[in-house]
């Protein structure tokens, strides 16, 4: 499955580009252009991406999710309500990534973004196919390599992960009252105003508890750093149990992020709660953002 490309799919129906500059590495702030979505792909390939290698020699290799197994009645029904609609918190973080990362790319308040995209018109002739939200696997992580026998393998395998690309692509680009109940909204907003709020303060915390490498190419780790707004955030402004948070953000990274960065961002949460948990709860989050 090609996380990068539903991404860029949300991306596309949810921001324009435009340009300004960040006066710190790592202060990705919302209501600064970071990067121009070319030169974000332009910073290292898509994670999850499809890619068959063959030769006389060699055993063909696809770089592609394990298949994963089917899920059960009950579990697919519990991610969607009676309306056909997601109903998680899982959602709600996925949603609430989505924003963020579109926000650093376009330069915007990552609240008005996500108001602005939810009061967003349909188009009369758009036909949304609601099959989507129940193939739709939040649980879908990327893995290695793996190694098949022939290329009707490989084909079959990169099939598969274009159909899911496609399923992806076009559920997050759907109007998002269509896809998420008014909880999924709800509890998104209320993240995306925590983080707009202690955006400044955390951008200083992340100075300090990411690896130097991360520092040194902020470009590539826009959605690793998205990702850590938006679990300290949560952490101090819903007091959801810390254990929850940190788990939730390594399977945000596991699924939209590539090599070790599940493990860094587990790391740096940690580091989080136990240096920097405290000081950053004494500042109450105010109901709206002041961007």
């Amino acid at each position: 499955m090609e996380a990068a490309t539903a991404v860029s799919a949300f991306f596309v129906t949810a921001a324009t580009t435009s340009s300004s500059s960040s006066s710190s590495p790592l202060a990705v702030r919302p209501s600064r252009l970071v990067v121009s979505p070319a030169a974000w792909r332009g910073a290292r390939p898509p994670p999850g991406a499809a890619r068959a290698v063959a030769s006389s020699r060699a055993t063909l290799v696809v770089s592609s999710p394990p298949p994963s197994p089917a899920p059960s009645a009950a579990a697919a029904h519990s991610k969607v309500d009676r309306s056909g609609r997601f109903c998680s918190p899982r959602a709600a973080r996925e949603l609430a990534l989505m924003i963020s990362y579109a926000a650093c790319l376009e330069g915007a308040d990552v609240v008005r973004l996500f108001d602005r995209r939810i009061k967003a018109r349909r188009e009369p002739s758009f036909v949304f196919d609601k099959a989507c939200v129940l193939n739709y696997n939040h649980m879908s992580f990327g893995g290695g390599p793996l190694e098949v026998g022939t290329e009707e393998e490989a084909e079959k395998l990169m099939s598969q992960n274009e159909k899911d690309s496609a399923n992806e692509a076009e559920l997050l680009s759907a109007p998002p009252k269509l896809v998420y109940n008014n909880f999924v909204l709800r509890l998104a907003r209320e993240i995306l105003v925590a983080v707009a709020s202690r955006w400044d303060k955390h951008v200083d915390i992340i100075n300090k508890i990411t690896p130097q490498n991360w520092k040194d190419e902020p470009i590539a780790r826009i959605l690793e750093l998205c990702i850590l707004h938006i679990a300290m955030s949560e952490m101090t402004s819903k007091g959801t149990p810390h254990q929850v948070v940190i788990n939730e953000a390594v399977d945000l990274a596991k699924r939209f992020c590539d090599g070790g960065a599940p493990r860094v961002i587990n790391g740096c949460l940690r580091t989080f709660v136990k240096d920097h948990m405290n000081m950053d709860t004494s500042q109450p989050v105010p109901a709206e953002s002041k961007a």
